[in-house]
Parts: C-alpha cells; sequence; structure tokens
C-alpha cells in the first residue's frame, strides 16, 4: 500500500499495524468502522490494551495524512464519529475508487475517451488489491471486487481499441489475458474479433477452437451464444465484423444472451465444475493428463483471486486423482499448490468445513513428495482422522492416498503400505470407486513386489488390468507394464538382453504417458540395477541418469564426488535402491562414515529387495548389500 499527501509526497506509515488501519477504514468506503470492530479484524486474539493501541495508531495516521493540520485542530480525513472512526476521503483521492470509476465512465464512453481514460486507469494498477493483506477476510470482497473490475477494464479496453480500428493493437494483451484467465469467454471473443479484423482469419477460427477446446473437452460446458456466434460469423465473413458499427437489433439480443449465459456460468460454481471435470480428465490418458495438470494451475490461480478461501478449498480438493508415484510431474506448479492450499487451510474458519479442510491436509501430503519434513505427513494423519470421523468413503480414500505418499520417510515400510493398499481395495469395492480400487491394487503390486512375491503382485496386476479395461484407465498399462519387465529379470531370470529389450519397451510406453516424474532417469536406473545383479559392466545411459545422479555417479564414476557431500536419497519408492548405490560407491572407497550411514538408513529394509517397491526395477536384496556392508566395516 502506498499512501501520499495532498501535495503527493510519500507519507510514511510507521509499520504493518498503521497500515492495516489505514486499509481496514479505505474498505468501508467512507463508512464508519467501531473501535472494537477494528479490534477484531487486527487480532485473532486481541492482547490486553488493544483499544488503547489502536487510538494510538490512529492518531499516528492522523499526524501522517494530514501533517499541516494545527494542533488541536479537528481532523478532517480520518476522523471520530461515535465509538469508531472514518476515513472521509473524496473518491479520487483513493487509487481504488478512481480506478472503479473510471472503469464506470468507460462504459458509456466513446471509443477515444474510453481508450484513454481505461489506459490512465489500468496504468494505476501496481498489484493484486490489498497484497499486504492476504489473508485478512476484510479485505476479501474489496479485493475479488476490484480485481474483477480489472479483468473487465482490460477487455474494455480492447473494444476500445477494435473500435478505433486498432485491432492489431488489441492482441498482444488479448492473448496474455486469455492465457492467464481461461475461463472467460468475452476475451476469447473479442481476441478472435481482433485477429480477424486484423487479417489473420486462419488465427482467429483457431483461437476459437482452442476457446472450445477448453470450454467444452476439457472443462464440459458449451462455449456460450457469442462465441458460437462469432465462429459463424467469420466463417461466412459477414460484413458487419469488418468495423466497429453498431450490433443490429439481433446482435443486441444476442450478446445479451451471452451476458447472462457468463452470469450464471461464472465465478466459483464454474470453476468447481470444472475442476471435477479436470479431475475426471487426467485418469483417460496421457494428454488428458497433462491438460489437466496444467489447467488445473490456471483454475486454483482463479480461485485464489475470488478471494474466498472456502471456494479455494474446494476448488483444490476437488482434483483427487489417485497418485501411486511420489515423484512430482511438475515440482514448481506442486509447490504452489501446497503453498495454496496452506493459504485456503489458514483462511478457513476455525470451525466447520471439515471436509474441505481433510482435502485441503490430503492434497498438502499428495504434493509434498519425496520429502521427510514432518508436516505433510501430519497433514495426512490429519486428514485421515477427519475421514474417519466423517464416515466418507471417497474422503477417506483421498486421504489414504496422502498416507501411502507420506509413508517413505523411512526405509523399508512394505507391509505397512500393503495394508493401506488392502483398505483402498476394499473400500472401493463397498462403495464403487473404481480408480480408487486400480490404485489399491497398484499399491499392493507394489508391496508385492518389495519382498519379490510375485504371485501376489500378479493377482493384483491381473486385477488392475481388468479394472483398467473396464473403465477406460489407459494409464494403468504403464505401470503394469514395467512391473512385467520386472518380474521376467528377476522372478523368471530371462537373459540379460531379453531384459532389457523389456525393460526398453516399458520405457518406450512411458514415454508417451505425460509423467516425467516416473520416466525421468527411470530406464537408466533399470539396467544398472539388472546389470549389477547380473555382474555385467555398468555402462552409462544416453541422458544420463537424471534425477538420480547424485547416488549413482560415485559408484560409476569412483573418486569424483565426495561421499559426505552426497544427500541422503529422496522418501521414495526407490530410496532403497539409491542408498544401496551409494553404497556399494562407500565399500569401494573404504569410507567408513558412509558405511555407516548407509547402514543405518538400510536397516529397517533388510527384508525386501532394494528399488523393488517401485514395481519397476531392484538393484538387489537389500539384505545382500546388508552384509556387503557390514563385512567391509569390520574389515575397516
Amino acid at each position: 500500500m502506498v499512501a501520499e499527501d495532498a501535495q503527493g509526497r510519500p507519507v510514511a506509515l510507521r509499520g504493518p499495524m498503521h497500515r492495516a488501519v489505514l486499509a481496514r477504514l479505505l474498505v468501508a468506503r467512507g463508512r464508519v468502522v467501531p473501535v472494537q470492530d477494528l479490534v477484531d479484524d487486527l487480532w485473532v486474539s486481541p492482547p490486553d490494551g488493544a483499544i488503547a493501541a489502536v487510538r494510538t495508531f490512529v492518531a499516528a495516521l492522523r499526524r501522517a495524512i494530514e501533517p499541516d493540520r494545527p494542533a488541536r485542530a479537528p481532523a478532517t480525513l480520518l476522523v471520530t464519529q461515535g465509538l469508531g472512526y472514518a476515513l472521509k476521503c473524496a473518491p479520487d483521492q483513493v487509487d481504488a475508487w478512481r480506478f472503479e470509476q473510471a472503469v464506470t465512465e468507460a462504459r458509456t464512453a466513446d471509443p477515444a475517451a474510453a481508450l484513454a481514460r481505461l489506459d490512465e486507469a489500468l496504468a494505476w494498477w501496481r498489484g493484486p488489491a490489498y497484497a499486504d493483506f492476504p489473508d485478512a477476510a476484510w479485505a476479501r470482497a474489496a479485493r475479488s471486487r476490484l480485481a474483477e473490475l480489472r479483468l473487465q477494464a482490460v477487455e474494455q479496453r480492447a473494444e476500445a481499441r477494435l473500435g478505433l480500428g486498432r485491432a492489431a493493437e488489441a492482441v498482444p494483451d488479448l492473448d496474455e489475458h486469455v492465457t492467464a484467465h481461461p475461463w472467460r469467454e468475452q476475451g476469447w471473443r473479442l481476441l478472435a474479433l481482433a485477429l480477424y479484423r486484423s487479417g489473420r482469419q486462419g488465427d482467429a477460427l483457431a483461437v476459437l477452437r482452442r476457446a472450445h477446446e477448453l470450454l467444452a473437452e476439457h472443462l464440459g460446458v458449451e462455449p456460450g451464444p457469442a462465441l458460437r456466434a462469432l465462429e459463424i460469423d467469420i466463417l461466412r465473413q459477414e460484413p458487419r465484423l469488418d468495423g466497429p458499427a453498431r450490433p443490429d437489433p439481433a446482435g443486441e439480443v444476442l450478446m445479451r444472451a451471452a451476458s447472462a449465459y457468463d452470469r450464471v456460468h461464472s465465478g466459483g460454481a464454474r470453476l468447481e465444475s470444472a475442476v471435477g471435470l479436470l479431475r475426471n480428465l487426467a485418469v483417460t490418458g496421457p494428454g488428458g493428463l497433462e491438460v489437466a495438470r496444467e489447467q488445473r494451475a490456471a483454475a486454483v490461480a482463479a480461485a485464489e483471486q475470488l478471494g474466498d478461501p472456502e471456494l479455494t478449498a474446494r476448488v483444490i480438493g476437488a482434483y483427487d486423482v489417485p497418485a501411486i508415484w511420489p515423484r512430482a510431474d511438475d515440482p514448481e506448479q506442486s509447490a504452489g499448490i501446497v503453498a495454496a492450499a496452506e493459504r485456503a487451510l489458514a483462511g478457513l474458519p476455525p470451525v466447520g468445513h471439515e471436509p474441505a479442510r481433510a482435502r485441503l491436509l490430503a492434497t498438502i501430503a499428495l504434493e509434498s513428495r519425496g520429502t521427510r519434513d514432518p508436516r505433510p505427513r501430519e497433514c495426512a494423519r490429519q486428514a485421515e482422522a477427519i475421514a474417519r470421523q466423517m464416515n466418507d468413503p471417497a474422503l477417506l480414500a483421498f486421504a489414504l492416498n496422502g498416507v501411502f505418499m507420506q509413508s517413505f520417510h523411512a526405509t523399508g515400510g512394505s507391509v505397512c503400505r500393503d495394508g493401506i493398499g488392502a483398505e483402498l481395495v476394499s473400500l472401493a469395492n463397498r462403495h464403487g470407486l473404481a480408480s480408487v480400487e486400480v490404485l489399491g491394487h497398484l499399491i499392493r503390486l507394489q508391496s508385492s513386489c518389495a519382498v519379490a512375491a510375485f504371485d501376489r503382485a500378479d493377482q493384483h496386476a491381473r486385477a488392475a488390468d481388468d479394472l483398467a479395461g473396464r473403465h477406460e484407465r489407459p494409464l494403468v498399462g504403464v505401470f503394469t507394464q514395467w512391473y512385467g519387465a520386472l518380474r521376467a529379470d528377476l522372478a523368471e531370470q530371462v537373459p540379460a538382453t531379453r531384459a532389457e529389450t523389456l525393460y526398453r519397451a516399458a520405457a518406450a510406453r512411458l514415454d508417451q504417458a505425460g509423467m516425467p516424474g516416473m520416466r525421468d532417469g527411470l530406464l537408466p536406473l533399470a539396467l544398472l540395477g539388472m546389470r549389477l545383479r547380473r555382474g555385467l559392466p555398468l555402462v552409462s545411459e544416453d541422458g544420463g541418469w537424471g534425477p538420480y545422479d547424485p547416488w549413482v555417479r560415485p559408484l560409476v564414476e569412483p573418486g569424483r564426488i565426495a561421499l559426505a557431500a552426497v544427500p541422503d536419497p529422496p522418501a521414495d519408492l526407490l530410496a532403497e535402491a539409491l542408498w544401496c548405490l551409494f553404497g556399494r560407491a562407500a565399500i569401494a572407497a573404504g569410507d567408513q562414515t558412509a558405511l555407516v550411514r548407509v547402514r543405518q538408513a538400510l536397516a529397517p529394509a533388510a527384508m525386501e529387495w532394494a528399488g523393488a517397491a517401485s514395481g519397476a526395477l531392484t538393484v538387489g536384496s537389500v539384505a545382500d548389500h546388508l552384509a556387503a556392508l557390514d563385512t567391509a566395516l569390520r574389515s575397516g
């Protein structure tokens, strides 16, 4: 927040509480705010003397914003009325009020005046409204209103440019606008029209197809009448598209219908509906997964912009797509989702909204993959407790998925994870949750592989494939094909050339699956494990080891990296495999400190096969690696 005095000089606001008082009074728009309301808004738990503190803040603000007011003269800006205070500013003294007035005036102005007014108004915009107070309940409505008004101003400015025959100038801003706010049909309409008037009919039609794909195929809603009519008009090259002539009566009716459509289908309800459809899209195949991942971030950002934490909680929590691989496909996006979930969690009222709270907690657990930070693990535990108390099977399945994703804080643990998978299968069978049943079988497949129980793993692989066929879940085959390669390599002991062929075929399918978190580095690691167990030369695959390089490099290039500088592996399905590879490097180097470190980390997994918990690869029995470590420790 920036404040200036009557002469345009910056006003020094002493601290955050002074700024908060000023902002709270601005939000009141000249109305009196009782002192007790200020106290309640400024503090969650008001301290003793809070009312006196507010009065002190007000006195300091009065001196700052009216520095030339004579001593004992009554204040004219920040005034006392009854039991509270009011800020008596003129409309042109507050940027937010000036902005609203400018946008309102531009609606009835001619294009040239509207463009000048909107250019000026948008130049006042310094960032999100009331950004200094992101969690303050009193700022939400004003922030939401101003954010919506700014989007309208961008669209009005584009219309003014079109009205002046400056269509090409409107294209860059509109392209940025629809990218950031893909649910605004007016933005798509204006962009297509601007492209058409710039002599780019093909691009205009391509934009309308993009809008149709997003709204109809990806979000499950049909484009509104304005977009549909515009596409027909462009194909017919209707003369009325060529200039700023007033619409005919039929066009006016059409625009009123489009406006009504947008009012009915915009805002929070549409966002919630969209995310539900994105959730379904994510399990339909690689293209759907990638689009869902991309649009999910836009949906969350749009929900946050509306300033309603309860809506944001519902939008974030609606994306309960089952997750089996504990390495994020897009770590940056995952971190953003976690941050948004934490903000929404903090903004929820302290009482009530338990389903939304549980879904936010489960989301934090699911998106915080590969970490040993206790916070996501505690979130998973809380989500599970709420879900069991609510007796909500879908919510419990989501929470248990979070518990699974946070079950890798120590090595081993396949028995615990098998129990999670068994409960998911049982829950899904009782309540008809097909995707949850698939998830449960895949978790049990992985857990069976971890202890080389291939007969059990076969049963779960068949069950998962059968469900995938019946419910159109093509991505399930990615996991079961990798399992088939591992089974042939370890249980059937097929020749090394055959095992390599199977691994490469599984990797080729994974390349097209839209799951970079699983794909990157997996094939080189699988082939390394196969060669290590069979006593074959260790060779580096093209493209290197990807995210596994820090633990593979010390083994394949001994002496290049100091073992003390190698971090602990991520807490995921491949932790045991990476610890074992690092342990082999420690044995070769005779590094006693590293040997002890690896020995302690691997001890809980003594009964498992290193890496086999992934259902995709193994570098051998953990017991064998522990025996080799013990021998090296004794000889050292």
